[in-house]
This record gives C-alpha cells, structure tokens and sequence, in this order.
C-alpha cells in the first residue's frame, strides 16, 4: 500500500509538469569504495575473462561512458556523490584518497558529501583528497571549528548556478561517525535534521530556492529529513546502500521515493548503478515532477578505453599482493551485507573462527565481528589474497583483551541495537552462541548466551577476540574502551583470515546455529 500511494502521487507530480520552466538531471553514485575495476554479482573482485564475457558490472571506465551519454541526452545536469568514495579495495590502501580525487575530476563531479569513510585515516587523508579535488566536499552537521586540517575548509552547504538557475548543494555525514570511523577528538557531530534546516534557511535568505541534500546517512535518516524539514527539494542518499527502483524486484522503494515534496534518491552502492533523475521546478521553486530510475553499470555500457587503461596502470604495483591464491573454497562464502548486518552468515562464521583459532592457546574463549566490517563475498574456486583484502579491506589488527559476562552481554545487545536500519554493529561471534528477539526494545533483546557450551556467567571474566575498530569503541562497542589487558597491536585481521582459508583449503563455507532469531 505504501509504495502505491508513493507512485500515485509520483503521477500526480507528473501531471503538472507542464507549468514547469526549468528542468535539472540529477546523476549520482554513492558508496563507490574504491571500486576503480569491474566487481563481480558479489560486489568482489572481477577476473579480466569474466569481464570479457559481459559477467562484470562497474568500474570507473564504464561510469565514464555513462555518465557522458547521460549529459548528451540533457542540456542540463549535474554530477553528485553521496559519499564513501574511500575504503574498501587495494585501491584505496595504496593511494588513499588520490586516485578517488583524479577520477571525479576527471569525471566532472558538482559536489560531493563526507562520508563516514572518508575518516577512516583520519582528518589528514580527507584533507588531502579535498585539496586535491576541484569541486566543493561538504558536511552540515558537524562542528569542525576545532580542527585545524579542516576549519575555514570544509563548508556545509554551497552554491552552484546551472542553466541561469542557483542550485543550494547541503552535505550530511552520519550523526554517530565519531563511532564509525576515525574522526579524532576536535570534530562534533549534531542532529542531521537541525543541520539541515538550518542551512536551507541560510540558502533561502540568499534567494535560492532549489535545494538538494547530498545526504550519506541512510534511506530511513534521510527520510526523516524530509518528513522533519521544510524546504528540501531532493536528498540524493547513501550509507545504507540502498537499491531506490521502480522496475528491480530487490529494491527496497520507489525511484524516487517522494516524501512530501521532497524526492529522495540512493543507487546501492560500487558503481553497479549510476543515478539519473529528472526533475523540473515551477518558477517558484517547487517540484512539479520528478522521474527517473538508476542505470545498470553492467556489459551493455561500454568501458571508455582511456579510463580502463588508467586503471590498469594505477592497478600495477597493486598486481603481485592480490593475485596470490591463498586458498580454494568449492562454494561462495557469502559476505552480503544484507545478510551479515542481520543474521549469521557463512562469512562472518570464516572471519570470527579464523581470529578465534589464531589466539585460542592465549586463554581466549570468544570471537567478535562486526557484520559491517566484513565488505563482499567470495566465490567459488581459487581464492587470492585480493579477494580476502576486499572483504577486509580496512586494515583493522586482531585485538584481545578481557571483560565479564555482563559486558559481554551489553555488547551483544548494543549488536544487534540498530538491527532495523543494517547497521554495521550485528555481532557475528565464535566460541559463543546467543539468541535475539528484535521485536523488543533495544537493550532487552539478546537471550540464551552461551559461552563453550555453558550458561554466560555474569560475573565471570572472559578472554575476548575481535578487531582493534570494535575494541576501541567502534560501532558503538564502547564498553570495551575499558577492557582489562588489552593489546590491540595483533596481525591484520585479512592476514589471519587468508591464513585461516589455507590451513582448512578447501574450505567449506557453513553456518551451524550459533545465531538464532525468535
């Protein structure tokens, strides 16, 4: 019912296009995460042959071509990113943020907002991307005055004019970064809704009236914007990697989802759609139609030749790493976020036994893993060193330490918290099973813990395994900053694994209950 009475007033919309005077094609990505080549259906790594024979999607070079044939069919667009452009591939290990930043010039791009991501190394990297990119990067919602690497630099909002028209671009970062990523101690993040109206207000005194929200902070935050504020005309979205369509049976909403009058968009995430919405304003500023749908990135646009060979260049110190076969797997071990962030999954299985079997002999008795940090999957067959880097690209180390049964408790419950919006924090365990129930409020969700075998002891300290992000209060884990004995100073996370996958070649994906649902 509810994706009904969206389209029917999407027609509406539609119906009084023909007072409209000025018409803006919005294109968009979100959430690229480095992916400079073609990904496979798993969001992983594509072989050159595959690639051949029309099964890849994405790449930089078939954005190119894309995006030039999108503004040949306009007089009038613009070019947007919804953040996350960092992390995720050798890529981005290796160069940071400068082949990011050399692409998106070279591609055109208007704008773009911060996302979590952009943080991971630190105000440094990002500020290093923003000197080196020529269009503006913004974030509304938080107080970077404090930071010397990006006060005076980073604005949260901006004006650009298009075909005669002024357009107010507004940027918007998750509220709870400073738990996702590596911002340091001198940046405050605020309320995305306050933050917001109040840069649509600063814009509307200055005489604009067409305002778009570049907004990396999710479909469910982003409609809440829309529904919170006046004044919004579209959010192009990221975070959550959403799927917005009104033709692909897994999206999860209409393209675009109207909101009011307010038209939200999202285009999953590495470079596997590139968005394109039309939109046409009345001389009032108000949109009198918004319409348009996220092209596949698959064999039928062709790869411009100059990009691919770029790629392929900027791709040779990074060959040697990524095309060691490490193991053989005979099925896919599924890392789909879907899954990861909500369930257990074989992955998170994989990632969680390997750093268990690393520091058992340590007096270790359980594994935790973030669903978030676990970013693709892996299918059958020779399995590379690039292939586990692309699952665990962040360079996270094994961390130990130790904490009661009751902290180990409220961790789990903080896991599964957020289990409504796919956040990151789902707790993917080993050497403990649990049961949640996310019909109840968050912090009485989680159930028949055990640990070994046994009934958790509240009082009974445990040794603990997980990565030094979740150790070190990432994804809301911040009961563990505490932790007694910890050393947070372990081998990468994607060595262990790798090694892991050897010592049990061929391996054998599984799930054995440790995770149950009521």
């Amino acid at each position: 019912m509810k994706r009904f009475l969206t389209s029917v007033a999407a027609l509406g919309l539609m119906a009084g296009a023909a007072a409209a005077d000025y018409t803006l094609t919005i294109l968009h990505t979100n959430d690229f995460h480095a992916r400079f080549e073609p990904i496979s259906k798993y969001d992983g790594p594509c072989s050159a042959e595959d690639n051949g024979e029309g099964k890849c999607f994405g790449g930089s070079a078939r954005l190119m071509t894309a995006i030039e044939e999108a503004r040949s069919r306009t007089n009038n667009s613009i070019l947007v990113d919804g953040g996350d452009q960092f992390q995720g591939t050798l890529f981005y290990t290796y160069y940071k943020g400068a082949l990011a930043a050399e692409m998106m010039n070279q591609m055109g791009y208007d704008a773009m907002t911060v996302g979590n991501h952009e943080f991971d190394d630190g105000p440094e990297v990002l500020k290093g991307f923003m000197d080196a990119v020529n269009f503006p990067v913004l974030m509304s919602n938080a107080d970077v005055s404090g930071e010397p690497l990006l006060a005076g630099k980073l604005a949260k909002s901006t004006i650009i004019e298009r075909g005669g028209e002024k357009l107010g671009l507004i940027g918007l970062t998750p509220q709870d970064t400073d738990e996702l990523a590596s911002p340091g101690p001198n940046i405050t993040f605020t309320d995305p809704v306050q933050a917001v109206q109040g840069e649509v207000d600063k814009l509307t005194a200055e005489g604009v009236n067409k305002i778009i929200v570049l907004s990396h902070s999710s479909y469910a935050v982003d409609q809440r914007v829309a529904a919170e504020t006046t004044g919004v005309d579209v959010i192009v979205g990221g975070h959550s990697n959403t799927l917005l369509s009104n033709t692909n049976e897994r999206a999860e909403g209409p393209y675009p989802t109207m909101v009011g009058n307010t038209a939200i968009v999202q285009a999953y995430a590495y470079g596997k759609f590139l968005g394109e919405l039309n939109v046409t304003f009345n001389d009032a500023g108000e949109i009198t139609e918004a319409v348009g749908e996220p092209l596949v990135m698959d064999a039928a646009v062709t790869e411009d030749e100059g990009t691919v060979a770029r790629i392929s260049e900027a791709a040779g110190p990074l060959e040697e790493i990524r095309n060691r076969v490490v193991a053989q797997t005979n099925e896919a071990i599924g890392g789909d976020r879907a899954v990861c962030r909500a369930i257990e999954c074989t992955m998170g299985n994989l990632i969680a036994d390997a750093m268990l079997a690393r520091v058992a002999d340590q007096g270790i008795q359980v594994a935790i893993q973030n669903g978030g940090g676990i970013r693709a999957s892996i299918d059958a067959g020779e399995v590379t060193m690039g292939e586990v880097l692309t699952v665990l690209p962040f360079q996270n180390t094994l961390s130990t330490f130790q904490v009661t049964g009751a902290t180990l408790v409220e961790a789990l419950e903080n896991g599964v918290s957020q289990i409504e919006e796919g956040a990151g924090r789902f707790p993917q365990v080993a050497g403990m099973s649990y049961a949640f129930d996310s019909s109840q409020p968050a912090g009485s969700r989680i159930s028949d813990v055990m640990v070994g075998g046994a009934p958790i002891e509240m009082d009974k300290t445990y040794g603990v395994v997980s990565n030094n992000y979740v150790r070190n209060g990432g994804d809301g884990y911040k009961m563990f900053r505490d932790a007694e004995n910890a050393y947070d100073f372990g081998p990468d996370l994607a060595d262990v694994t790798a090694e892991y996958l050897a010592e049990n070649a061929p391996y054998k994906p599984y799930t054995d209950g440790r995770i149950t649902v009521k």
